[in-house]
């Protein structure tokens, strides 16, 4: 590297020793042109980076480093994937071109490298996160090492995410949780995955992280111990097999753990499942299946299975590609014991995904679960009328589902939906053809609703006519994307062919006022708050909006359209801006504020607490912009913020509590225990009204079977007095659960 380039000589050092380190962890054969290709590349990240520094302080050509080092060593990705990684931001932040780019390492390179690069555009665009993800996986589809360097790209990010300020770390998070962690599971990359949610849970619920990290350190030696204990018997049989393995225990993830915690409704003292027992295998193909059902046979000998538990993904992959024999046991000291028995070849698919399977392709001559899923992009990807948000939606919820339902036709084909899918999402994932024209669905023989949830094992029988055509109604009778795409866009084309009387109509009415057409249009969507011109002619085309009611609003003056003074307020545009901050003088000199948006007092703006997550002081939260009802204040773990900050951060604003006196936010809490007869009403009332001295807003019971469930909205200062009543609630004898609903 020359000299000129770090004039700091301990950081040229740090920097080369990094390079070294990642070229020795690469994997795959390289020959003189790769080697070559990954030096230059470097060299010219170097040189392009000079002057940049990450947040952290440190030279900002650490980070490709350490993404090409991600793509050798954790995913492994070959010499070209690794030089596009080196040169992943050259293009987006420095002065170097893709041209450049093409004419020093070849057209391969700068494909991959133009994909990974942000749209200058998408800034313009409603939502530029998911348009800069759309063109993404747009490229997926020519070459899946785009969307693998991204997610290496990602990671080593969310690794490094300390130094970034707090509502950028919620950002990135929300981005990461709803895309790209469903995105690591569909490529098969389970360890990305798990890291992806762990640190996503990290920046979003810190306490619950923190102290779930420090039982799971604080229990290490003791369930170190029991692994032992588990696995010893076990060792003596599996010697006698004529096959080499490794069995150890791994500790299941944070997250999955937290997950467990909220939906069973029990402590982590009584989780038993904080591990799994893994049996790796090293056999030949042709006998991994016989082999792993020959473990299964001895681990089920030695330790009581728990048969509805068994999960055979040997027989079926999943969509994925994903194989393994999952069982449940009852291990010493009955506690309930996971146990995943599979081969090195499964072992690998199952961490590096997408990118191992292709070493292994043609095993077993199985169709390739990738093109599959590929084909499918592809479909989503065709419409030519969805938004980038839609097209976001619609990939996640046909490509990153989690829960699979494994239906037939009535020849016999398997077919793999995901959880919840309907008898009309079978339709179209038959052909889109299929799916417009159906008109009667049979299961099993029985004719069933449309909307009819798909079970394991259903046989389905699709009955079409040529005069059928999709509705809007059947947008709520599907689930995957591809369903949704096909459906909205026929019926796009739909309302496109009826709108085209209402644009007659609006067009003769243009003409007679003379003014100019594109530019009145314009004018009217943006007044009347429509989004597309195809809904503002269909509405017209139906008299839902008619010419007289448009034209007491507006009017022409000096060759264009101005509104109507005495015209009532126009519906709010949907892009919003900024809400005005209110005059000061009008404000109480009593009155403290209780929050702080963008670094100024929260009551200078229209804000209120969103009710879907009802923060309370002390909570972590952030603001986000809506379109016509000011500033919503959600916590940070919010069900609905990770679709918000990921389709549209940019209206996202940062928020912070600050010290408030007589304020009293709402929370609700589940209680849960054994209904030991009258008197728990009273019991839990007192402990909240007298002991707590806290205020019910409401309060809501059940009991049966010798069970109660109570639903209580409390009025408290901030986090800390809630946490108090929580506790002091799990203290009354007879109370199993108390949790905050979210």
């Amino acid at each position: 590297m020359p000299e000129v380039l770090i004039k700091n000589r301990e950081e040229q050092e740090m920097i080369e020793s990094a390079y070294q380190d990642m070229v020795a962890s690469i994997k795959s054969h390289m020959d003189d042109r790769d080697r070559e290709h990954i030096r230059g590349a470097y060299e010219l990240a170097v040189e392009a980076h000079q002057e940049q520094r990450r947040k952290s302080g440190e030279p900002y050509i650490l980070h490709p480093i350490a993404v090409a080092k991600i793509c050798a060593a954790e995913i492994g990705l070959g010499p070209t994937a690794i030089t596009a990684a080196l040169l992943h931001d050259v293009v987006e932040d420095t002065e170097v071109t893709l041209a450049q780019i093409q004419e020093r390492f070849g057209g391969r390179i700068a494909k991959i490298v133009d994909g990974l690069t942000k749209l200058d555009s998408a800034y313009n665009a409603e939502s530029p996160q998911a348009e800069n993800f759309k063109k993404v996986l747009s490229t997926l589809v020519e070459d899946v090492r785009v969307v693998l360097i991204k997610m290496a790209d990602r990671l080593h990010n969310m690794r490094t995410l300390g130094s970034m300020p707090r509502h950028k770390q919620l950002k990135i998070a929300a981005e990461t949780s709803y895309i790209y962690a469903p995105l690591a599971h569909r490529l098969g990359l389970y360890a990305f995955k798990t890291e992806f949610l762990d640190l996503c849970m990290k920046v979003t619920d810190p306490d619950n992280y923190h102290a779930i990290a420090k039982k799971l350190a604080e229990t290490k030696r003791a369930r170190e111990s029991y692994i032992q204990e588990f696995i010893q018997p076990l060792e003596e049989k599996l010697n006698s097999l004529d096959a080499t393995y490794r069995i150890y225990g791994r500790p299941k993830s944070i997250y999955s753990i937290w997950n467990k915690i909220k939906n069973k409704q029990v402590p982590f003292e009584e989780i038993y499942d904080l591990f799994a027992v893994r049996i790796v295998l090293d056999v030949p193909p042709e006998r991994e299946k016989l082999t792993c059902w020959q473990v299964y046979s001895i681990v089920t000998d030695v330790h009581t299975p728990i048969p509805e538990r068994l999960k055979d993904w040997i027989t079926t992959p999943k969509s994925n590609g994903y194989e393994s024999l999952h069982t449940t046991v009852i291990g010493p000291k009955g506690r309930f014991v996971e146990v995943q028995i599979r081969t090195e070849r499964m072992d690998e698919i199952a961490e590096r995904g997408f990118a191992a399977h292709w070493k292994y392709k043609g095993v077993k001559d199985q169709p390739d679960v990738y093109e599959r899923w590929l084909d499918n992009v592809r479909e989503i990807l065709e419409d030519p009328n969805s938004d980038a948000v839609e097209f976001l939606g619609d990939f996640r919820a046909n490509n990153l589902f989690t829960e699979e339902v494994f239906v037939y036709t009535p020849t016999g084909d398997m077919k793999i939906l995901p959880s919840g899918a309907t008898a009309l999402d079978f339709a179209f994932s038959i052909h889109t053809d299929i799916g417009y024209h159906c008109t009667a669905i049979k299961v099993n023989n029985r004719l069933v609703p449309m909307g009819y949830k798909l079970q394991n094992g259903d046989q389905i029988q699709v009955y079409t006519n040529k005069n059928q055509k999709p509705s809007e109604d059947w947008l709520k009778m599907v689930v995957t994307g591809k369903a949704r795409a096909k459906i909205r866009s026929a019926t796009k084309e739909e309302r496109r062919i009826r709108g085209e009387f209402g644009k007659e109509a609006i067009q003769r009415k243009l003409k007679n006022l003379k003014v100019d057409y594109e530019d009145s249009i314009e004018f009217l969507l943006k007044h009347f708050a429509y989004p597309s011109r195809v809904d503002f002619f269909y509405d017209i085309a139906v008299d839902k909006l008619s010419i007289p009611e448009i034209f007491r609003e507006v009017h022409a003056e000096a060759g264009k359209l101005v509104i109507t003074e005495t015209a009532p307020n126009p519906i709010p545009a949907a892009a919003p801006e900024i809400p005005k901050p209110k005059n000061r003088a009008s404000r109480k000199a009593t009155e403290k504020p209780r929050l702080m948006i963008n670094g100024e007092p929260a009551e200078r703006f229209d804000y209120s607490f969103a009710s879907c997550c009802n923060p309370v002081q002390g909570d972590q939260i952030f603001a986000y912009l809506t379109a016509n009802a000011g500033l919503k204040i959600h916590r940070s773990n919010c069900p609905n913020a990770a679709n918000l900050m990921a389709n549209y951060g940019y209206r996202v604003m940062k928020a912070d509590w600050v010290s408030t006196t007589n304020s009293t936010f709402v929370a609700d809490l589940k209680i849960t225990g054994i209904d030991d007869g009258p008197g728990i009403i009273e019991k839990l009332s007192h402990q909240i009204s007298s002991a707590l001295n806290l205020n019910i807003r409401s309060f809501s019971i059940e009991g049966y079977e010798g069970y109660f469930e109570g639903r209580i909205s409390l009025l408290v200062a901030n986090t800390d007095q809630l946490n108090l009543a929580i506790r002091a609630l799990q203290n009354l004898d007879h109370v199993s659960t108390v949790s905050r609903v979210e």
